[in-house]
């Protein structure tokens, strides 16, 4: 018996998970049987295009997923959901996104790929706010959301902003940014020293097995034919991810140029049958291992570590010195990663570690204007915090890195330091 039947029959009682993918064009009003202790309510790959107005008999619900559905606006009455935190409307047809549809403890947002020329100004209060997903609409300005001390991370790649407010450099907990593909100045569209790769052709390739697949596309263990070599080929889906577009992926990998601690890519794909856009990258040694999961529905913004994982000084010394010598050559190209998580490392048990995945990566002038300052500081949170989750696991006090640490994360923006300056000091303390 499947899961609406199941509910049907009442036999879900005392459910605080469901998830209903069935082609619903009306939203089951059984689901209200489950009043008292449904938490989650996932609603995805339907054809709703409306929910009841006494949505907010949901008490207790605290996370709505209603993406890839019909709706054309966010109902007014998920703002009724008092104990909600967590809404996602990601690939409907949404244009508007009325005030009443924000509930007061909303922390977590998804809005991509919709098609939304604005936002109300009452999103400024939603000051909870740690993580809002607005790429891929048509977004031409942003209401003022300053007041918004508890933001993170931030989407808007893929819009139609012509400038970035200024506030957004403000923000004291900013750590992850991306805005790619907005009618920004040249400077924030093309990397400050371009990086070239040759054009493999698609008929000099032979792939085998695949090795993952992530929202931006497909890798796969492949023959670079012409010479001899084992490679990852990694081709692009060709549509919006939460992080923004692929091709603005691709850019940002063959800009990052050649490091010890990036996955190098060899070069481009060519001559596609059916058009498809992709990279050749070196394939990586199996006995790399990703670090840590990305965050879950708890934790929100911040990744997941296995429990039994602890560091050693020389690895944690080893992998903060690598990471943040990449971090300070991307900045030097005028490319802000966006995405500095571990969830985003391979890692090797000596310390050595590999950084990957471009996909909210985007670029910036390197004028001395304000957006040229802060966007390497917000990124340099970014390595805070990641500091931060290895000095925890670290048995040993390292006080020198626990004072660049907290440098790094500070309230004051433009009081961090740049990346130059985080790596000098750390090979002075170690």
């Amino acid at each position: 018996m499947d899961t609406l039947a199941r509910l049907k029959a009442g036999q879900l009682a005392g459910s605080t998970r469901l998830t209903l993918n069935c082609g619903l064009t009306e939203f089951p009003r059984e689901i209200f049987d489950l009043a008292d202790t449904l938490q989650i309510l996932d609603l995805t790959g339907n054809r709703l295009s409306s929910l009841p107005e006494d949505l907010g008999r949901l008490e207790h619900l605290q996370i709505l997923f209603c993406s890839f559905n019909d709706f054309t606006e966010v109902p007014a009455c998920v703002g009724d959901c008092r104990q909600l935190s967590m809404v996602g409307f990601k690939a409907n047809r949404i244009s508007h996104l009325p005030a009443a549809a924000l509930p007061p403890l909303l922390r977590w947002l998804i809005l991509t790929d919709n098609c939304l020329e604005q936002l109300p100004e009452e999103l400024g209060q939603c000051t909870r706010m740690q993580k809002m997903m607005l790429s891929g609409n048509r977004l031409t300005a942003l209401p003022n959301l300053a007041a918004m001390e508890h933001l993170e991370l931030l989407r808007l790649s893929a819009n139609r902003l012509e400038q970035l407010p200024e506030w957004i450099y403000r923000l004291p907990r900013l750590a992850w940014l991306a805005y790619a593909g907005n009618p920004l100045r040249e400077e924030f569209c093309t990397p400050h020293a371009p990086g070239k790769v040759p054009t493999i052709d698609w008929s000099d390739l032979q792939l085998h097995r695949q090795l993952g697949e992530g929202a931006s596309g497909v890798i796969q263990q492949g023959l670079w034919r012409s010479r001899g070599l084992e490679v990852a080929v990694k081709l692009y889906k060709g549509s919006m991810t939460s992080d923004g577009s692929p091709l603005n992926e691709m850019a940002a990998c063959i800009a990052a140029g050649e490091h010890a601690n990036l996955i190098k890519v060899e070069g481009q794909v060519g001559g596609h049958p059916q058009g498809s856009h992709g990279l050749v990258m070196d394939l990586i040694d199996p006995s790399y291992l990703n670090l840590a999961s990305a965050p879950s529905f708890t934790s929100c913004t911040r990744d997941v570590y296995a429990d039994d994982l602890r560091l050693s000084a020389p690895v944690l010394k080893r992998m903060a010195a690598g990471m943040a010598s990449v971090a300070a050559q991307l900045h030097g190209h005028g490319i802000n990663h966006g995405d500095l998580y571990a969830h985003n490392i391979l890692w090797h048990e000596n310390g050595d570690c590999l950084f990957g995945d471009f996909g909210a990566a985007c670029f910036y002038p390197r004028d001395g204007s304000l957006a040229a300052q802060a966007v390497e500081r917000i990124e340099v949170r970014a390595y805070g915090l990641l500091l931060g989750e290895w000095l925890e696991r670290c048995d040993q006090p390292l006080e020198p890195l626990w004072a660049l640490q907290r440098d790094c994360v500070q309230a004051q923006v433009l009081a961090r330091p740049v990346f130059a300056e985080v790596v000098q000091r750390l090979a002075a303390a170690l």
